[in-house]
């Protein structure tokens, strides 16, 4: 951990205030210099060698890091304060947000875990002739090229690569593992004088590579196909474009490092029980078909997933959890900042939530060309922003946020996120989630300094555990502790309450059984369905799996502690055994059974028949067996044979 905040105000060009810096964070601030990548890098490099030093500016990373390796010491932790709190119109009175943004930055974030992906550097390359061996020509010295055409006209006459002639049936995998199925296959047969021959055509056969450079223009080989590792595509007719992906699969030999962006529980997850499905969130939301069903459950495959973490966010369950950050992570960013923000002085700040690549680019533009952000306004970096849900904004207005809005990106997935903050301002005591979804910084910065923001009279709380018991701690905080409200949740909302219909149902308990939460629950001692609201997922496989479609689903959001509890939602007299008095079922479901048997039906034609639909399991098997008509009967056995009889045998003959 840095002992030492090294400052400078970027030639005189924003106010900080070492002072206040110090105070609100607790580290030791240099003083504020003017120029440390310039006239004082001998400052610079006197407070790097100490090996205990951050440095407040992210401009010039390179050079601090190349200054670390020269004097033999770890690079120093860089983050930026000018272009998110110093350049701005209320540069001024920013102090607070630097307070916050240095806390933010002194959390350590959590390694990711992570697998290793190879490639050889096995190239297979679609398209058109002209535009496939031309660029097969430039990779042939760095990568093993094969070249798939549709006919056999223009096949080259040198062996720099390899060219085969076929269809392309269907592609799976990513970098490192991609597999291809092939019809009409044929391949070069290099001998022989002329041209050259092909060998027969083959159907389905299968081929690996490492990567595939596709221009063909047209459809993809996959959805989502920016996110696909070792997929690369450009349109065959933009020069520049087919140079640029030539240019990146010329490095895409190596060992790489693949997060894994989520985990997976899979006795957690509620996509079915017993062949019926319930939750599908994951697997509609997942734009690279990463998620597959797998039984009673699903399946993830870290190798497809690029990690927007917008399965996480839907998951009612926490059966997907992100990874890449993680909640807690997440959470530990926000109490900090709201508490360094506080206690500089700060009231009211709110939360922008921004990627790390179109979002950061457009505070930079702002700052540097535009207004900058307003004072109140601290920005929190993500890689990706399509995972930041209900549950991490309601944490962020809990703990202290005025507001939390999300900077979305042009490649941003919005679907979920539109879901999220629908949810998050139901939950909220008044709308303070928005997506922003501008492209001109001048506009970022006239939507902040323009928003209206409520003021938040909420008893900060720090937000713990998994994202449901973030979400309950935090509506609670919101709305008061003492209150129990009943929110009206919107459609597909993951938490709500389950209603019977008493006249339907017959306590077959089928939706207990299957209940994937334990949100359902039965009595062992009398007929009684038990449910308990904060369980409740909301996946409807209860409401599926009634046959007597009793089942209904509210989406709802209970404030009140009778959410933790279980209530009986249906209830009815046990039905006790003629014969011993034993309660073994439902007093109203016998007598319905009685009345449409009892000397209607051949097996109950008479009343000591009928009388076994009233006995308990036990008794009833007594009765049969002891009837006249002994379905357990056999016919009589022999009697046993004894020496004397053998003897008799004998004496007779």
């Amino acid at each position: 951990m840095p002992k030492t905040l090294l400052l400078c105000d970027c030639l005189g060009t924003q106010t900080v205030d070492a002072d206040a810096l110090s105070e609100a964070t607790g580290m030791a601030c240099s003083k504020v210099h003017t120029g440390l990548c310039m006239h004082q890098t001998e400052a610079l490099a006197t407070a790097i060698a100490t090996g205990e030093t951050a440095v407040a500016c992210a401009q010039e990373t390179q050079l601090f890091e190349e200054l670390a390796e020269d004097l033999g010491v770890e690079a120093p932790l860089t983050f930026d304060l000018r272009d998110r709190a110093g350049w701005s119109e209320q540069g001024s009175e920013a102090g607070p947000k630097m307070a916050a943004l240095v806390a933010d930055a002194l959390i350590e974030a959590p390694a990711t875990p992570a697998v290793d992906i190879s490639s050889a550097g096995q190239c297979l390359i679609l398209g058109r002739p002209e535009v496939a061996l031309a660029a097969a020509e430039q990779l042939a010295e760095h990568l093993s090229v094969t070249v798939l055409l549709e006919t056999a006209e223009d096949l080259p006459l040198h062996r720099g690569f390899d060219v085969v002639v076929g269809k392309l049936r269907n592609a799976t995998g990513s970098l490192g593992q991609f597999a291809i199925t092939l019809d009409a296959l044929q391949q070069v047969q290099p001998g022989g004088r002329g041209a050259f021959a092909l060998t027969p055509p083959q159907d389905g056969a299968r081929t690996e590579c490492d990567l595939v450079l596709d221009l063909r223009g047209g459809a993809p080989l996959f959805p989502a196909p920016e996110k696909r590792d070792g997929y690369l595509r450009a349109d065959p007719g933009a020069p520049n474009l087919v140079a640029g992906a030539v240019l990146a699969a010329s490095h895409m030999v190596g060992t790489y490092e693949k997060p894994l962006h989520v985990g997976l529980s899979q006795p957690l997850c509620a996509h079915s029980r017993a062949g019926q499905e319930a939750c599908r969130n994951c697997l509609d939301i997942c734009p690279t078909g990463a998620i597959s069903p797998d039984g009673d459950h699903v399946t993830i495959d870290p190798m497809i997933c690029a990690g927007c973490g917008a399965c996480a966010a839907l998951c009612p369950s926490g059966a997907i959890t992100a990874q890449d950050p993680p909640v807690p992570y997440l959470m530990r960013r926000v109490g900090a900042m709201v508490q360094a923000y506080t206690k500089a002085g700060g009231t009211a700040p709110r939360l922008l939530v921004h990627d790390a690549g179109h979002g950061a680019e457009m505070i930079a533009l702002s700052a540097r060309f535009g207004r900058g952000l307003p004072a109140d306004v601290i920005p929190m970096s993500l890689e990706k922003v399509s995972g930041f849900g209900h549950a991490e904004a309601l944490g962020a207005l809990a703990s202290g946020f005025a507001a939390v809005d999300v900077l979305i990106a042009p490649t941003t997935e919005r679907e979920a996120l539109d879901r999220e903050v629908a949810l998050a301002n139901a939950l909220s005591d008044t709308p303070r989630m928005g997506l922003i979804d501008v492209a001109d910084p001048d506009a970022l910065s006239d939507h902040l300094y323009g928003a209206d923001v409520a003021a938040n009279a909420v008893q900060p709380v720090l937000p713990m555990g998994d994202r449901r018991q973030i979400t309950r701690l935090a509506a609670k905080a919101l709305h008061g502790s003492e209150s129990d409200a009943v929110l009206p949740l919107p459609e597909n909302a993951p938490y709500g309450a389950v209603l019977v219909d008493t006249d339907s149902c017959t306590l077959c308990l089928s939706c207990v059984s299957l209940c994937p939460s334990g949100a359902l629950t039965d009595n062992p001692d009398m007929p009684q369905l038990k449910f308990q609201e904060d369980a409740c997922l909301q996946c409807g496989l209860c409401a599926n799996i009634c046959p007597e479609k009793a089942i209904t689903l509210e989406p709802q959001f209970n404030l009140g502690d009778s959410a933790l509890s279980e209530v009986v939602k249906h209830e009815e007299e046990p039905a006790a055994c003629i014969e011993c008095g034993a309660l073994f079922g439902v007093k109203s479901t016998i007598e319905k059974i009685v009345e449409k048997l009892e000397g209607k039906h051949h097996m109950f034609a008479n009343s000591d028949a009928a009388k076994m639909i009233r006995m308990c399991d036990d008794c009833r098997v007594n009765a049969q067996f002891h009837s006249q008509n002994n379905p357990f009967a056999g016919n009589e056995r022999p009697k046993p044979r004894t020496t004397a009889d053998y003897y008799s045998d004998r004496k007779d003959h």
